[in-house]
């Protein structure tokens, strides 16, 4: 009786002990319910996780789209194939200079050739009318090259475009369209842009016309994006935004939510060609220096301090081992360090700057890395006072520089056209001309004057063949090959020009060096 009495009183316990159990669960869930409000309730790992849903803020994009897309221009443009032998398709960029003087057993001027048929290459991108008597700027790599420049507007109207000017250095280019009343896009301000605002890109990717995307900046001065691996120097700042960006985006625009242009979109960071995740703008800043000096000098008005740097993120460069002493006394981490002047007639030292130096603003913006360094100075000219404010021995000064440009002055240039540099008129040979002289082609040099073919001695009525191993037969042609040879190293930049005078048909040389 009492084992009865003992498991009745042992279960009745158990059954008392779950209740209080069970009252004790429900009575915390519920608080814990309640601690969490509206929110979800997950299950994550071993713990139960709480979180709420906050809504984001309605950010309406419609007034920048409509007011960008009026003013995103579809580009078109066209190489047309090179006409002639094989020294004439070859590139001019593999210039042999001993084929030129000792031949390569190609065709003879004097006797006929077969010409080589090809398909012309088309290419396309995008532009952004920036006034309404239709200048258009693009990138430099969707029209270098071009034969012919076709633009369509949104309404769907085509225009044969005129190249104004282009600057490889920062990869830009300005057209020029007839008519008026265009659609504009307002320049805005790319130096108070901040990183996590809400931009849009306008363009026309994969021939996709006006097409807009969202997204915000993910940084601001990137340097070392080479949009066109052409090899030639860049001057490179790029706004960074994730913004979906595709072949055929590149010259459009990069608009804020007030529907102003704050970039010029240039290129993507992707191994297959198409957008990953990243896309790359040039600041509207660098832009609208580098066209107004295109549209009322032909160039780019160039301004330098006069020194030689170091990038404080290059310190740990075995390339620099040499200055680890130096870098290692350095406390600032951000900031470009002078490491030395050119010479003695540096803008910079002149004006008190001096070695060791760490520069951390121009004219009151902050510079951090030597890509912000440059593009800050890109949006002066030569003879523009700046503020230099650096860092010495952890003293902050401040010191007015005037800028200089390459040469040391503060003189403006302007852009001088093949023929200017040459010195010359060229007339095409017409078809009596050419078979009287037994040549297929072939320039006529006219109205010579001041200029490289006149210091080497070239006469009016010189014929001239070929020029760094092309046949030439038009003066577009002629033009094409100087301003190629133009951009290379100052070391490259030799025009070796075969032709011949009609009375006597002998075969002459010369070599012309296109520098200053």
């Amino acid at each position: 009786m009492k084992t009865w009495k003992l498991l009745l009183g042992f279960l009745a316990v158990s059954l008392l002990s779950a209740a209080v159990a069970v009252g004790a669960y429900s009575v915390v869930s519920k608080k814990e319910r309640a601690d969490y409000g509206a929110g979800e309730f997950r299950q994550t790992g071993f713990q139960a996780v709480g979180y709420n849903m906050v809504a984001a803020e309605n950010t309406d994009f419609t007034l920048a789209a409509e007011q960008s897309v009026n003013a995103v221009v579809h580009i078109k443009s066209v190489v047309k194939p090179q006409r002639g032998s094989r020294s004439e398709q070859r590139s001019q960029r593999s210039f042999d200079p001993f084929e030129f003087f000792f031949g390569d057993g190609g065709d003879s001027p004097f006797s006929p050739y077969q010409q080589r048929q090809a398909q012309p290459r088309v290419g396309f991108g995008s532009g952004v009318i920036i006034s309404t008597d239709g200048y258009i700027v693009t990138n430099n790599h969707v029209i270098e090259g071009a034969d012919e420049i076709e633009v369509t507007t949104n309404d769907d109207k085509t225009f044969t475009a005129k190249l104004i000017g282009r600057d490889p250095a920062t990869d830009l280019a300005l057209l020029k369209i007839e008519g008026n009343n265009f659609h504009v896009l307002p320049f805005g301000d790319s130096d108070v842009l901040k990183v996590g605002e809400w931009i849009l890109a306008v363009g026309n990717p994969f021939n996709l016309t006006s097409t807009v995307t969202a997204g915000i900046v993910s940084a601001k001065g990137r340097g070392d994006i080479d949009a066109t691996s052409t090899g030639e120097p860049k001057i490179q700042s790029y706004i960074q935004t994730d913004a979906a960006v595709n072949p055929g985006n590149s010259g459009g625009a990069l608009v804020n939510t007030k529907g102003e242009l704050v970039g010029i979109y240039a290129a993507i960071y992707s191994q297959t060609g198409n957008f990953v995740g990243y896309s790359f703008a040039i600041p509207v800043n660098i832009v609208k220096k580098v066209i107004a000096d295109i549209k009322e000098y032909g160039m780019v008005q160039r301004a330098v301090l006069g020194i030689e740097t170091r990038d404080l993120s290059m310190k740990d460069d075995p390339r620099l081992a040499g200055d680890a002493k130096i870098f290692d006394k350095l406390k600032e981490t951000e900031g470009v360090y002078i490491y030395a002047f050119p010479d003695d007639n540096s803008p910079s030292k002149k004006a008190g700057l001096q070695v060791g130096d760490i520069i951390t603003s121009i004219n009151g913006a902050k510079v951090k890395s030597l890509s912000d360094l440059k593009a800050q100075l890109n949006q002066y000219s030569p003879g523009n006072k700046v503020t230099v404010e650096v860092n010495r021995n952890g003293a902050s000064k401040k010191v007015s520089v005037e800028l200089k440009n390459e040469q040391g002055t503060t003189e403006l240039t302007r852009y001088k056209s093949p023929a200017d540099i040459l010195g010359a008129e060229f007339k095409p040979l017409s078809k009596e001309a050419k078979n009287r002289l037994g040549v297929n082609f072939g320039l006529e040099v006219t109205n010579l004057k001041d200029g490289k073919l006149k210091e080497k001695g070239i006469r009016n009525g010189f014929i001239i063949l070929t020029a760094n191993n092309s046949n030439v037969t038009t003066a577009e042609e002629l033009v094409n090959i100087v301003e190629e040879t133009l951009k290379e190293s100052p070391d490259e930049r030799g025009l070796y020009i075969r032709g011949f005078y009609p009375d006597t048909k002998k075969v002459e040389y010369y070599a012309i060096d296109l520098n200053n």
